[in-house]
């Protein structure tokens, strides 16, 4: 490494910024434009949004956590209670959003694992193969073949026709 530097390639910047002076005593123009859009738009735009935040931070509303409190499944419903069955109703369709998700979500979980373990996924992933099994056949169990339009009632009587040959079988082995 040299010893002598060459100061003259690597000069100190000026302590201080000189100050240019006006060569003409006409005003800029510019400077009252900016003056007249800071006192015309930006200073009332700036107060009102001010003022919107200020009171949105007092009433904070986090609708994306909306809870639901849970309601009666359609079998505990009176007869000719139609507010419950409107209430078990939203209830079915929300478990059944739900579970979709849970679906969706295991689905993905399995196709990063396969991504990411390539020709050994078969042995690798077995743990995820498995609990996608499960939660499909567990979703098709209760809700497959009830269709798009599909609804609580028909859900209920779907588990009971289940239920009830599931009691046939037993009662024949």
């Amino acid at each position: 490494m040299p010893e002598d530097h060459d100061w003259e390639a690597y000069k100190v910047p000026p302590t201080r910024t000189p100050v240019s002076e006006r060569t003409t005593s006409v005003p800029n123009p510019v400077d009252y434009f900016q003056t007249a859009f800071n006192y015309v738009l930006d200073a009332p735009v700036s107060f009102i949004r001010g003022w919107i935040e200020q009171w949105q931070n007092k009433n904070k509303f986090y609708y994306y956590h909306q809870k639901f409190r849970r309601v009666p499944d359609l079998s505990q419903c009176l007869e000719g209670d139609y507010l419950c069955y409107y209430e078990a109703e939203a209830q079915w369709r929300r478990d059944r959003m739900v579970d979709q998700e849970i679906v969706e979500i295991v689905r993905e979980r399995m196709a990063a694992c396969k991504q990411r373990e390539g020709p050994n996924q078969f042995q690798n992933c077995a743990k995820e193969m498995e609990l996608l099994a499960q939660v499909t056949k567990a979703y098709q169990d209760r809700y497959g073949d009830l269709g798009y339009h599909g609804n609580a009632r028909t859900c209920l009587m779907k588990q009971k026709h289940r239920m009830m040959e599931e009691r046939k079988a037993a009662q024949e082995n």
